[in-house]
């Protein structure tokens, strides 16, 4: 193994609660209900599909960036006071003194990522950043994970991706990537499959437990 990739939202900071509860608020103030089951079909892709549930629910009164505009206000107050999720810095220390290579590969813009790993003190553990910026497609398609093996400079099976959405999910399988799934709490009642190995949190098992679980899972697989 040779390099560790992060998605961010939802992974590293739980954006992805904050933004389940803006868009819902948001959305109350037009007497309209937002369905968990909804709002998790944009987790780790754009908002797109969130959107046109927002018409189906309006109608032709339905103004989406008033929502989105009310939405983000309310994003950023809950934002306030960012904090990395449980696990997520000692898991980047751990890899660092270990000499494994750091990327992200996220389906957010450069300035947004990059904004909230400063204030956490985090951007400098990244060798390579992979954003929307990067790409054509965003997930579940694997373009962010393909540009970041590229400029990785390895091979799919030299790398573990850590992703919290089944969009993320698909994009590091199709780029035939191993993918370890720490849900978080609008995700955690998704049905995951074709994942490496899923934890509560990156406290549950220390990045060394996982690589070792997962080069097992692999040797098991070759032997039989």
């Amino acid at each position: 193994m040779k390099a560790i990739i992060f998605d961010f939202d939802g992974l590293i900071i739980d954006t992805e609660t904050a933004w389940y509860e803006a868009f819902k608020e948001s959305l109350n103030f037009y007497q309209a209900e937002l369905p968990l089951e909804e709002f998790a079909k944009c987790i780790g892709t754009d908002d797109t599909v969130l959107y046109e549930y927002f018409r189906k629910q309006l109608g032709e009164s339905c103004n989406t960036e008033e929502i989105k505009s009310r939405a983000y206000k309310i994003h950023k107050e809950k934002m306030a006071a960012v904090q990395a999720r449980e696990g997520v810095k000692e898991y980047l220390q751990e890899a660092k003194r270990s000499g494994y290579k750091i990327a992200l590969a996220s389906s957010s813009s450069r300035e947004w990522v990059t904004h909230f790993l400063g204030e956490l003190s985090l951007l400098s553990y990244f060798e390579v950043i992979v954003t929307r910026d990067d790409v054509e497609k965003v997930k579940p398609a694997p373009d962010l994970y393909l540009k970041a093996l590229n400029d990785l400079n390895i091979m799919a099976g030299e790398a573990i991706v850590f992703e919290d959405s089944l969009n993320g999910l698909n994009a590091a399988v199709a780029a035939g990537l191993k993918c370890v799934i720490v849900p978080n709490q609008v995700t955690e009642t998704l049905n995951f499959e074709k994942h490496a190995l899923r934890l509560k949190s990156m406290a549950e098992k220390s990045l060394v437990d996982v690589i070792r679980h997962i080069e097992e899972q692999d040797n098991s697989t070759l032997n039989n």
